[in-house]
């Protein structure tokens, strides 16, 4: 990459950054009721309400990504084929669903219908999850994956911090990617980086003691955002040789999701366990746990983003630096993960809340 690109970048990234500290400066300071959630059913972590407008945020810094494109590289273009349309419109639906729950608070299956129209237009406009020779069951699987993984981080947005933290490592994923397949000129590359620098500028008032809630708005952006993304760059590129491996495949999309996917998993099997409904909120999310054991709102973010950081350097190795596949691969990488998602899972099994902290989120 040129050092003018690297400066363009750099740049961008830095004005999406100021923007969202702006932005959200200005919803704290002029806000007072709009976005903020007291419905008495409403469960919280957080012991008081906070403007939940930090999705605005994202979604504005990601029109403005896919707007400034052409400005940036004016001898290229972003074409209306349909992978780009289909994501604007994934994209906005789940923006404007997001905005409508935390406006209206609406019902559990018009939420559930716009996703899965979300996850149909995903698989029908190019971003497919290719994983057999069959397409209704890559069909059906593309869908699944966009809707799980809406309410996997929906279900994540849980604690301050957790959810731009975790969601800013997937997106510096993608961007490792890019940068080891010398893909210095995608479109997704400036889309990355503008979200990537709001949920930067987001962080300085979602740290705990948080200001600001990303509210639906966020998490269902985010969620139909990072799984397009994952798609394009975990589960259907090949590797930094032009290979493509399926079982390489498989491992990097599940090392780049391992938090939410151990989280929405852990969560699901403790209620069904206790014989209670996961699509009840409660504050029994392993993030939850870890703050039972003894840890900050903080410190549980700090673990959250190191377990990110060795995902990321394992992503790497296994897409750049090993020129070999085979099973003692796998076997060493599925340990990892089972060693993450066991011990988060196992936290929750032995830790309890105490009385001070007996509410529900």
């Amino acid at each position: 990459m040129s050092s003018n690109y690297i400066l363009i970048y750099a740049g961008f990234f830095i004005a999406a950054v100021v923007i969202s500290l702006l932005l959200n400066g200005l919803f704290l300071r002029f806000s007072r009721n709009l976005g903020i959630r007291t419905e008495a059913d409403l469960i919280r972590w957080a012991p008081t309400q906070k403007p939940s407008l930090g999705g605005i945020t994202f979604f504005f810094l990601f029109l403005i990504s896919i707007a400034s494109y052409s400005v940036f590289f004016p001898y290229k273009f972003i074409p209306l084929d349909k992978p780009m349309l289909g994501m604007l419109g994934a994209v906005v639906l789940a923006f404007l669903m997001g905005l409508a729950d935390d406006a209206y608070n609406t019902k559990p299956i018009l939420k559930f219908l716009a996703q899965f129209t979300c996850g149909i237009i995903v698989a029908e406009t190019g971003y497919r999850i290719e994983l057999t020779s069959i397409e209704l069951v890559n069909t059906g699987f593309t869908i699944l994956w966009v809707v799980g993984l809406m309410n996997s981080i929906n279900m994540l947005d849980n604690m301050d911090a957790i959810t731009a933290t975790v969601s800013l490592f997937i997106l510096l994923e993608c961007f490792v990617i890019l940068i080891l397949n010398h893909n210095y000129y995608s479109n997704h590359m400036i889309v990355i980086i503008g979200v990537g620098g709001s949920l930067l500028g987001f962080l300085f008032y979602n740290w705990h003691p948080s200001k600001l809630f990303m509210g639906d708005t966020g998490s269902q952006f985010l969620g139909v955002l990072l799984a397009i993304l994952g798609i394009h760059y975990f589960w259907n590129h090949p590797d930094a040789d032009g290979n493509f491996i399926r079982s390489k495949q498989i491992i990097i999309a599940v090392m780049a999701f391992l938090i939410p996917i151990t989280d929405t998993t852990t969560v699901v099997i403790n209620r069904l366990l206790k014989k209670k409904s996961p699509f009840v909120g409660g504050k029994d999310h392993t993030t939850h746990h870890l703050s039972y054991a003894g840890l900050s709102d903080s410190q549980v973010a700090m673990v959250y983003a190191g377990i990110s950081i060795v995902s990321l350097v394992l992503i790497v190795v296994i897409h750049k630096s090993l020129s070999t596949w085979n099973w003692k691969y796998i076997i060493g990488f599925i340990s990892y993960m089972l060693l993450v998602a066991g011990t988060l899972y196992g936290i929750t099994r032995v830790s309890k809340p105490q009385k001070k902290n007996e509410k529900e989120s």
